[in-house]
This record gives structure tokens, C-alpha cells and sequence, in this order.
């Protein structure tokens, strides 16, 4: 009988020392600094060029003020005003110290436009820049719709259907005059 009793109460004594209501907590007292977290790309392509003499395209890649030297690509995406279509892409090389760079070289006046996208730890940056080259005829140069700088990928591939939706009204509306 004695042997009973016993087990009547080890058994449910074992049962609740193995069984845990403890749930998780985070002892991360320390807030995560996003800002930290950033990649950042200053441009560093001069904001003027000379007809038919090679410029550089550069651009210096930071995460929490440090260099990123280890970026998965820079690539500089380079078009005319209006002409974004005919742009290229233009891949950059690291040549230290966060700076990667391309060179390219311009064969007419005109209004262009340079973003550099930038992939660098899991992170998508496209900052954008214009570049005069000689001196255009304002008056001729087409207009372009594309966002002062773009900072994921979504809001890139938005504006290529906006883009290509403004495109196909312009074309609709000039086949109709």
C-alpha cells in the first residue's frame, strides 16, 4: 500500500518538474540601431563631362560609416534624358576603400543621367545623378521622369511601368495627331 501511495504522488511530482511554462524572453536589453544597419552611396561622378573625353563613373559604398569593399555589385546605369530605354549598365570595379568605379566617355552634348545600383548586404541602393555634357541645347533636351534617387528595388521596377506607361500614352497620343 505504502508502495501505491508513493507512486500516486513521484509520479505526478516527475510529471510537473518535466513539463516547462517558461516561455522566451529577449535579455537584448539594447535597441537596434536601423540607421547603422543602412548601406549609403554618395556619388562622386563630376556633375559636368566634355564632349568625347572619358569621365568616371564612382561611387563610395558606407554601412555605419565603415567602407563596404565587399558590395555583390555596383553597376552604374547610364541613359540620355528621355532616352532611358537606350541607357547601359555599366559594371563598377572596387578600387578601394568603398570606392567602386567605370569609366565611359560621351560622344554628344546632352542631359544624362547616371543612377548607381548598388547591392551590398542584402540591401538594394540606386542613388541618382545628372550629368551635363558640353553644352546642350536646353531647349531640345527631353524631359526626364525618373525619381531623384531610388532606395529599394520595388520602387524601381514602379517607375519602369510608369515609365513605360507614360511611353505608350506619348506614342498612342502622337499617332493620333
Amino acid at each position: 500500500m505504502k508502495q501505491l501511495f508513493l507512486a500516486f504522488i513521484a509520479v505526478p511530482a516527475l510529471l510537473v518538474g518535466c513539463s516547462s511554462n517558461e516561455t522566451e524572453v529577449d535579455t537584448n536589453d539594447e535597441p537596434v540601431d536601423v540607421e547603422a544597419l543602412e548601406v549609403k552611396v554618395n556619388i562622386l561622378t563630376p556633375e559636368k563631362a566634355a564632349v568625347n573625353e572619358p569621365i568616371e563613373l564612382a561611387a563610395h559604398v558606407t554601412q555605419n560609416n565603415e567602407n563596404v569593399d565587399d558590395a555583390d555589385s555596383v553597376q552604374f546605369e547610364v541613359w540620355e534624358s528621355g532616352y532611358r530605354d537606350d541607357g547601359q549598365m555599366i559594371d563598377g570595379k572596387l578600387e578601394g576603400e568603398g570606392v567602386y568605379k567605370a569609366e565611359i566617355t560621351f560622344d554628344h552634348d546632352g542631359v544624362y543621367y547616371m543612377y548607381a545600383h548598388t547591392n551590398a548586404r542584402g540591401l538594394h541602393v540606386m542613388p541618382k545623378q545628372q550629368i551635363i555634357v558640353g553644352n546642350p541645347d536646353m531647349s531640345k533636351v527631353k524631359e526626364d521622369e525618373g525619381s531623384e534617387s531610388m532606395m529599394n528595388h520595388e520602387l524601381e521596377t514602379d517607375t519602369h511601368e510608369e515609365s513605360d506607361m507614360n511611353q505608350e500614352q506619348d506614342s498612342s497620343s502622337n499617332h493620333q495627331h
